[in-house]
């Protein structure tokens, strides 16, 4: 089975580290994957995409045209990515900061305030993108909360003090109904 993930949003938003904690959770379950980060010149405030592979098998190749799930965590990034998705995929949708989820058959949608939950939760807006990242483990079930959390371990030792705000993260967007 594989999977292809895209995160999309703008720089800043932690897209990039998004990609590459999907990446490392995957690793700490024996899965091959790839990560292929993207971002405009601009940095923060441009556009930045990161698309991550996970299979039970050798991936041939990082390139992605129709994704099997999307974590728009914008609206320009909702618009820009949404019309890629393979039918049968999920779109995991920040709705604190995209309002309208395309009507595009056959994809199965999960709105989630990220943000909102990020700041009036944890205070600290920039983990809405974990928040997301745990919205789409629990709908696609591909990998289980506790690698997640062992991938923040890895994904951030070098910064240990931020290690339980985005594990808490994690939770909190895996518990959001």
């Amino acid at each position: 089975m594989q999977t292809e993930v895209v995160i999309a949003g703008s720089g800043g938003q932690g897209v990039l580290f998004g990609g590459m904690l999907l990446a490392q959770a995957a690793v700490e379950e024996g899965k091959e994957t790839t990560w292929f980060p993207s971002y405009g010149a601009e940095m923060r405030g441009g556009t930045a995409n990161s698309t991550v592979i996970i299979s039970d098998k050798e991936i041939g190749s990082p390139v992605v045209l129709k994704p099997s799930a999307l974590i728009a965590l914008n609206e320009l990034s909702l618009n820009k990515f949404s019309v890629r998705l393979r039918r049968g995929g999920i779109l995991v949708i920040n709705s604190s900061l995209a309002t309208a989820a395309p009507a595009i058959e056959g994809i199965v949608v999960v709105s989630i305030p990220a943000t909102g939950i990020a700041d009036k939760e944890l205070k600290d807006v920039r983990v809405a993108n974990v928040v997301a990242i745990g919205a789409y483990l629990k709908k696609s079930g591909i990998l289980s909360l506790a690698s997640a959390r062992k991938a923040c371990e890895k994904a951030l030792c070098d910064k240990p003090k931020l290690i339980p705000l985005n594990q808490k993260a994690l939770e909190l967007g895996y518990n959001h109904q």
